[in-house]
Order: C-alpha cells, then sequence, then structure tokens
C-alpha cells in the first residue's frame, strides 16, 4: 500500500487533543527537534516572544497569549509547561503529576527528562519485600567485653 509518511504519522501520533485554559491544544506526542535547539539558543532569554515561540513548537498551535487572555497564572503555565514537554519526550504525566513536579521545584526540565512517575513508583514498589540489608560494617557497633 501507498500510504503517505503524513498519514502514517497522524495515525501513530493518534491525534488527541486537552482542553486548557479555553484553548484546545493537541496533546504532544513528539519533540520536534527544532525545540532542543531553540531551547539552547533561548535560555538565557526573558522575551516573552521567546518563550510563545518555544510554547508554540510544544504544542503547535499559538495559544500562549489566548492562556495570558483567559487568567493562566504562573504556576499553572509551569505545570502545562511540563506536562506537554513530558508527553512530548514519551513520558506522559497527569497534570496532578506535572503540578507535583512543579510543587518539588523540578517542573519543566523534570517533565521532559524523568520517566512516568507513577512508573517509577511501580518499580520501587514492584517487590514488596524489604530493603536490601546494609552491611554490618557500617551499621554494627563493636562488641563490648565485660568486665568481671
Amino acid at each position: 500500500m501507498n500510504e503517505s509518511w503524513d498519514a502514517f504519522w497522524s495515525e501513530v501520533s493518534r491525534g488527541e487533543t486537552e482542553e486548557i485554559r479555553g484553548v484546545t491544544v493537541p496533546v504532544p506526542t513528539d519533540m520536534p527537534l527544532l525545540v532542543e535547539r531553540r531551547v539552547q539558543e533561548l535560555q538565557d532569554s526573558a522575551e516573552l516572544d521567546d518563550v510563545a515561540e518555544l510554547v508554540s513548537l510544544i504544542f503547535g498551535t499559538d495559544c500562549m497569549e489566548q492562556w495570558r487572555e483567559n487568567g493562566m497564572g504562573l504556576k499553572e503555565f509551569q505545570t502545562v509547561l511540563t506536562w506537554g514537554l513530558a508527553h512530548a519526550g514519551g513520558n506522559p504525566l497527569t497534570f496532578a503529576e506535572a503540578y507535583e513536579l512543579v510543587e518539588q521545584g523540578e517542573g519543566a526540565q523534570a517533565g521532559k527528562a524523568q520517566p512516568n512517575r507513577a512508573a517509577r513508583r511501580s518499580r520501587s514498589n514492584a517487590t514488596g519485600g524489604p530493603s536490601k540489608r546494609t552491611s554490618n560494617g557500617s551499621t554494627a557497633s563493636g562488641r563490648k567485653k565485660s568486665r568481671g
């Protein structure tokens, strides 16, 4: 079958959307190659247009101005950005998990670099058994001789 790349990728990326502050945005399923380069180029920029450009690259829409007009706050924006970067990086988070990362000060960088928090929790609790035993050398106290 002669399916085009665009048709194939449209199927693979599922085309899911979310409504965020009244704006319907696609759920990111891949990190555009341009984002990595632009993040490095703009990392020291405080220009709102630069941030809006990155948001547009991630969400594929010009939504930042609409979010601002609809009352989005800074912590809310950080949460959305963390959520979007995590999805784009292949590590989907829920909005609550993204918010938790922002609250912990890990924010957007953690969103794209960390695996899904639920997956991390399930891996750490996978055995259900006790922790690995610590060596006696680091925890045992020396034997005392009795005075007799």
